[in-house]
């Protein structure tokens, strides 16, 4: 089976599904029945291409970019216009058996513009299905009509929760989606030898800087309970254009002693982060799947969260979602865990049993079945 695959967002550009395709292609390095071509983007322009493996090539066609974590209008066009031409060399030169693209947009269009003569699967990933990103409200009216139109002419289209996919049908009823979680490299991500609650209490949250991440309620949060005396430090990780003006919030609250924003750490170094910390915490207005939380899990982090999709099928006996999207309630949930020392240690273990039912072996696996189940259609 011979299968490309497009991603405008691949490492070190953008998050959590640039992270989560570079995994899939690692699970595919190496297997006899399976031949891959990525077409994907780098920051500088330019093309270029690798081999991962000898059965994975990954094309890159570089773009500039002022953002490695936020992508300007002007930035998306000149992705497209730039990929084009190798997309259309690569279908030229090699015989295909589908295209399976990250993004209904803009990576979707490509594909969908050469439907007649190839099958072609998306990845649903969270900000390309309308829903309640304040920066795209724009961009999801003036694309709709178009979205829609790619969406139905897929083979296949596939949401990492379900939450997503509930999303997505709200967006489009009348389609069917079927449902990959993302997965986490259990091997890398693990918990610390020894896992308890110090005099500090150690918060973390990881994700890019955008506005559904609301990483200014968790601010709030620490603020509270620095005020009630509590012994606590919060650790953001991530880039993003908010990076400054929640530098500014932090500053303005004189919390500078307390909370620490990183910016982007580099993913090599992630692991000893999470085992550094005591609890996940997060108050984003919507996901797709989170691969931190995920991270955060298989490293036996309990997580606290504000509710928003994707988190039902993460949370059970090893987190707390909070209903109240408030800063003061995420307070509370902290305050309340950290007060339990019994419950914090349940929350550890359950975490990482959890996490052990999201390993990205099983997401290939996943994909490879829905490949032949499309491929089955075809012929």
């Amino acid at each position: 089976m011979k299968v490309l695959m497009l991603n405008y967002e691949f490492p070190p550009i953008g998050g959590g599904a640039g992270q989560a395709h570079l995994a899939i292609l690692r699970q595919y390095a190496g297997r006899k029945d399976l031949s891959v071509d990525v077409l994907a983007s780098a920051p500088t322009p330019g093309f270029s291409v690798e081999k991962l493996s000898d059965n994975v090539t990954i094309h890159t066609v570089g773009v500039h970019k002022k953002n490695l974590h936020y992508w300007r209008k002007i930035e998306v066009v000149e992705w497209v216009a730039r990929a084009t031409p190798p997309y259309r060399r690569l279908l030229k030169e090699n015989r295909y058996d589908l295209v399976h693209a990250f993004f209904g947009l803009p990576t979707g269009w490509l594909c969908y513009r050469t439907a007649g003569r190839l099958p072609y699967i998306i990845s649903l990933r969270g900000s390309d299905v309308p829903g309640e990103h304040a920066r795209l409200q724009f961009e999801y009216k003036l694309l709709g009509p178009l979205l829609k139109r790619i969406w139905k002419n897929a083979a296949a289209l596939v949401a990492c929760s379900e939450g997503l996919r509930n999303r997505a049908l709200r967006f489009f009823p009348s389609v069917n989606i079927d449902i990959i979680p993302n997965g986490v490299d259990l091997n890398r991500f693990y918990p610390a030898t020894a896992r308890n609650l110090p005099g500090e209490l150690k918060l973390l949250t990881v994700g890019r800087l955008s506005v559904t991440k609301r990483v200014e309620i968790l601010i709030e949060a620490v603020e509270i309970l620095s005020k009630k005396g509590r012994d606590v430090r919060l650790t953001t990780s991530g880039g993003g254009g908010l990076l400054e003006q929640l530098k500014n919030l932090v500053e303005q609250k004189k919390l500078t002693d307390v909370i620490d924003l990183t910016g982007r750490i580099e993913s090599e170094k992630m692991p000893d982060v999470y085992r550094q910390n005591n609890i996940f915490v997060s108050a984003s207005m919507q996901e797709g799947m989170s691969n931190a939380m995920l991270e955060a899990m298989a490293s036996g982090l309990p997580i606290i969260t504000t509710r928003c999709e994707g988190v039902d099928e993460l949370i059970t006996d090893n987190g707390i979602v909070v209903e109240d999207a408030g800063p003061a309630a995420l307070a509370e949930a902290i305050s309340n865990l950290a007060e339990n020392k019994q419950r914090y240690n349940t929350m550890c273990a359950a975490a990482r049993r959890q996490a052990e039912n999201f390993g990205w072996d099983r997401v290939a696996e996943g994909y490879i079945k829905l490949y032949h189940r499309v491929l089955g259609k075809k012929t």
